[in-house]
Order: structure tokens, then C-alpha cells, then sequence
């Protein structure tokens, strides 16, 4: 049984057991790493009725980064990367939350990286809610977006000997979002 969206109005928290914040990068050219952030946490307010109305905030802990070679991760962990011990935390903040279709909205916020503060704009699509077995309310949204780790201050790389770079310079971050409605 899915709930009418006036009805989803309200407060929620992010179920870090059934949500993925990740990323993807393109290595050396020819491959693409992807990974995650296993460790964070986010609230939202959200209004059914006038969805311009709702608002989410999420932090994401640096240290948790994981793309499943501990020997990368130590590297994305220092100040080449994300400089883990001395910015522990991505921020997002909406700004504006505007509906671009019945299930789509485009959801804008500053997004934080390294003490660097950007305006950003991600495309949401509204994947549906449940009750769960037990008896909470959640519901699903799925988002991207592409930024410029160099915009964050995110300008490590190498040069590769037939030309271009280790790391490029766009990262995709990926949003699988399983949330629940707070009583």
C-alpha cells in the first residue's frame, strides 16, 4: 500500500542500513572506482503539499570512505584527498527543493568538502514508500550529481606517461535514499 504524498508530510531521518551515498571517478583514463561513505547521517522535513517547503540536511563522515582497497582508502583519507583528520565531515544543506515533474524535483543546497562551500543542484526521482514490518513509514529517493573535486579543493593527481591524468577531475556522488518517518 503506498501513501498519498500530502500524506508523506513530515519528519524523516535516513536509515544508514538501507541507504548509499557513494561516488565514481575515472582512474587513469580507462576504469571507473567507485565507492561509498558507510558512515553518516541526515534529516528532512518533508512537505507533501508544497514540496518548495521541505528541507533536508545530511552529514557524511570522511573516514568511511570505501572503495574496497584499504591502500586507496588510506590514501583518499589524507590531504591529497579529503584530508580525513582535519575536515571529518561533507555537509549538505538544501536551499530550494522545486518539484521538475510527479515523481522528479531538483533539489538545491550547499555542499561543503574541505571547508569549501558550493552551491549545488541535485535530481531527485521520488521512488515510492512502504509501511515496513514494523509499522514505519519510508520512503525512497534515488539522485546523482557531477562536481568538480577541484572546486572542493580536491587537487591531488598524477600525470600518466602517455598523457592525461591518474584521477580525473569529475566525481559523480550517487544517492540511494531510504528514509523514515519520525512520529
Amino acid at each position: 500500500m503506498t501513501t498519498s504524498l500530502p500524506e508523506l508530510t513530515g519528519d524523516y531521518v535516513l536509515d544508514p542500513a538501507h541507504t548509499r551515498i557513494g561516488f565514481v571517478a575515472r582512474h587513469a583514463m580507462v576504469t571507473k572506482v567507485r565507492g561509498a561513505f558507510h558512515r553518516f547521517e541526515g534529516t528532512a522535513h518533508l512537505d507533501g503539499s508544497e514540496p518548495a517547503r521541505s528541507t533536508a540536511q545530511v552529514v557524511i563522515k570522511t573516514e568511511s570512505i570505501d572503495t574496497g582497497v584499504e591502500q586507496r582508502d588510506e590514501h583518499l583519507r589524507t590531504n591529497d584527498f579529503l584530508d580525513a583528520p582535519n575536515y571529518p565531515d561533507i555537509t549538505f544543506r538544501t536551499t530550494s527543493v522545486e518539484p521538475s515533474s510527479e515523481a522528479e524535483y531538483r533539489v538545491t543546497g550547499d555542499l561543503t568538502i574541505k571547508d569549501t562551500t558550493r552551491p549545488v543542484a541535485i535530481d531527485f526521482e521520488y521512488t515510492g514508500n512502504a509501511v515496513d514490518p514494523y509499522g514505519n513509514l519510508r520512503v525512497g529517493l534515488e539522485g546523482s550529481l557531477t562536481i568538480s573535486r577541484k572546486e572542493f579543493g580536491v587537487t591531488w593527481n598524477a600525470v600518466l606517461e602517455g598523457g592525461g591524468v591518474l584521477v580525473s577531475d569529475k566525481i559523480v556522488l550517487e544517492f540511494d535514499i531510504s528514509a523514515i518517518k519520525q512520529n
